[in-house]
């Protein structure tokens, strides 16, 4: 099942401050890492979904180049991030 809207709204309140605060760099990288997660249930049960492989690590190079930026421009912003999102670094 794909992220609703709802979802979608709830992770832009909680990482961007309002639902219409879609730009900010916590926000976009909250939203990718949720579809990464879920894409990444759906290859778990279709492994040979190419197609779907090389989008998912087109998100994973765009949450990784979101997460570098955010590094360099805020670190306490950024640490504060992976740590909310448990992501490694």
């Amino acid at each position: 099942m794909p992220i609703t809207k709802e979802r979608k709204v709830a992770i832009f309140t909680e990482f961007g401050g309002t639902a219409a605060n879609t730009g900010s760099i916590e926000a976009q990288v909250a939203y990718v890492t949720e579809r990464i997660a879920h894409i990444s249930g759906h290859l778990k049960e279709n492994k040979k979904d190419f197609s779907t492989h090389r989008g998912l690590m087109k998100m994973v190079g765009k949450r990784k180049r979101l997460l570098t930026y955010l590094q360099k421009t805020n670190l306490t912003s950024y640490r504060e991030l992976i740590a909310k999102l448990g992501l490694r670094k």
